[in-house]
């Protein structure tokens, strides 16, 4: 057929005179009518032998089944012990700003800042001259009553043998029996004297009233110190140490208040709770609840050995405040939540999926306790379920496998 001709038959089956077309493009329609004739026959050919494999019950070739691996783990029964927190602050078990009792001139200090120091151990001296006069006076006052009292003494003794001889007068002897008492009480009154000043002068050295650490020195030698002023050193016993802590009064609703009965163990944790820093025990539970926020304050001792703790520090201490028993349990990761509740995924015998109610009792950190709804025993998964749904077959990964692994692929039969 000649290019005219074709041309020419396309004019006539559109019911038009032929146009004459350019060379070019009548190579370019001509081509397309034979690719259009060999797709069709094509598709012909695919649907009479998709028919036929239909009509025998063959199924579709390379049809692939996959199976999922997830984590899981088994529901079990086991005694969950139940903690509480509180943010605590740490607090010397004794602290003394200690202070002069006297107003004198720093002579001396004798402690270093940071050393430990024990009871009675001497801390710093104040100038001792201007006690010494008062002590002196006293002493010398005693020994001028003392004079006195021997000399009326044997006064007394003179006119009690004139009496006993009629020589002397029964008013005379009383007389001379009141002036020995009344010096017997001056005597008294020069020794309590004499102990006041000699009191103060030993107040004129600074001593520690407890064993602890010495602060930073708030005064230096050589200033004027008194009572009223702030002090000399802050000395804190830090051996053992104290921890105040608050926590919800209803997690410790079933103790008394006062002296825990038996030990109870309390555990000391940095603020991230990363850090173990101490070990001690309850001993004290306070003896209100603050109405505004329901809380009550404990009180626990640590022997702090290694001054780990240190007054003002805030630290998380928590105890045990109840154990639960023989209770069902399954990790915390295993609970989903929706908008009808909890629930988790269930992998039942034949390896498919089922979404199973469940009603949580309580939470405890990574385990979580179930009230109801699962039974020890039964797996569910713990982890990736956000990509399941019920009805899905899986296969279980070993604990340290990375998660939604492809772990089976089977070919369907050919």
């Amino acid at each position: 057929m000649t290019d005219r001709s074709f041309a020419k038959d396309i004019g006539d089956e559109a019911g038009s005179p032929a146009i004459a077309l350019p060379r070019p493009q009548r190579h370019r329609l001509r081509t397309i009518v034979i690719l259009a004739l060999l797709g069709g026959t094509g598709y012909g050919a695919y649907a009479t032998i998709h028919n036929k494999a239909t009509a025998t019950g063959a199924p579709p070739p390379s049809i692939s089944a996959t199976i999922l691996g997830v984590k899981a783990a088994q529901a079990k029964t086991q005694n969950v012990p139940i903690y509480v927190t509180g943010l605590g602050t740490v607090q010397p078990f004794n602290s003394v700003t200690v202070k002069p009792r006297v107003s004198g001139q720093i002579s001396d200090i004798v402690f270093t800042e940071g050393q430990l120091v024990h009871a009675g151990d001497e801390l710093a001296h104040i100038d001792p001259r201007p006690f010494l006069s008062p002590l002196h006076q006293a002493e010398a006052n005693l020994a001028k009553d003392q004079a006195q009292l021997n000399n009326t003494n044997a006064d007394l003794q003179r006119i009690t043998s004139l009496a006993q001889k009629g020589f002397a007068t029964g008013q005379s002897l009383d007389t001379q029996k009141f002036q020995l008492a009344g010096l017997q009480a001056t005597i008294l009154a020069d020794q309590a004297a004499i102990e006041t000043a000699r009191t103060q002068f030993d107040f004129a050295t600074i001593t520690s009233p407890i064993s602890g650490i010495a602060g930073i020195r708030m005064i230096d030698a050589g200033n004027m110190i008194t009572p009223s002023d702030p002090g000399l050193v802050v000395i804190n016993q830090l051996e053992p140490i104290s921890v105040v802590f608050t926590v919800p009064s209803e997690a410790i609703g079933h103790w008394a208040v006062g002296r825990p009965t038996s030990i109870v163990p309390v555990t000391a944790r940095s603020p991230d709770n990363v850090r173990l820093l101490a070990t001690g025990d309850l001993s004290l539970v306070d003896n209100h609840i603050d109405p505004t926020t329901a809380t009550i304050k404990l009180k626990a001792t640590f022997p702090n050995n290694d001054h780990v703790l240190k007054p003002g520090q805030f630290v998380n201490a928590s105890i045990q405040s109840l154990l639960l028993s023989d209770v069902v349990t399954v990790p915390s990761s295993t609970v989903q939540q929706s908008t009808s509740g909890s629930y988790v995924y269930l992998v039942q015998p034949d390896m498919t999926l089922a979404q199973r109610p469940v009603t949580v009792a309580r939470v405890a950190g990574d385990t979580t306790i179930i009230a109801s709804g699962l039974s020890a025993g039964e797996t569910v998964v713990t982890d990736g379920q956000y990509s399941l749904k019920p009805g899905l077959k899986v296969s279980i990964l070993p604990n340290d496998a990375g998660p939604q692994k492809i772990a089976d692929r089977t070919s369907a039969a050919q």
